[in-house]
């Protein structure tokens, strides 16, 4: 772990990292997130009129990866080589499992996690007429492999 934040300058400024120097290789990054429901709300996700909420949630989470850049301002924009969003009706709620590649200079991890909270977020809005009291919680990078920093995978993996 590093001592510094790598976002600041010397005088304490935000800017972006200048990862032009840095070799690109395979980057992957898994993140996950966890949407808890009421039996109730579960039980009637196959009859909810604006459609299956987890095959949404699961475009969603794909598209915003794809906007990461666009809406964390210091993130660099990634050729993204692969993204995908898996999403399982668990006990208590919806589990979220993205997953974001590239071959950049630069990590993914951002993507994964954004491609995970708003899957997350589609799903609360899809039920939340339903029931307001749904929460969103566990958001957290689960693995990442690649790059200068090398490999990371949480332990324990939820």
């Amino acid at each position: 772990m590093t001592d510094k934040l790598s976002h600041f300058d010397s005088s304490g400024n935000a800017r972006m990292v200048d990862v032009s120097a840095k070799a690109s290789t395979r980057r992957e990054a898994i993140a996950s997130a966890f949407v808890e429901l009421s039996d109730a709300v579960l039980a009637a996700l196959p009859q909810n009129p604006k459609g299956n909420p987890l095959e949404v949630a699961r475009f969603a989470g794909i598209q915003a990866a794809k906007r990461t850049s666009e809406l964390i301002p210091m993130c660099h924009p990634l050729p993204l080589s692969f993204i995908d969003v898996e999403i399982e009706i668990v006990t208590d709620g919806i589990q979220i499992l993205a997953t974001a590649a590239t071959t950049a200079a630069t990590g993914v991890e951002m993507e994964a996690l954004t491609a995970a909270s708003i899957a997350a977020l589609t799903i609360y809005d899809m039920t939340k007429a339903l029931d307001k009291s749904i929460r969103i919680r566990e958001i957290m990078l689960l693995e990442k492999r690649g790059g200068k920093s090398g490999d990371y995978r949480r332990n324990p993996r939820p």
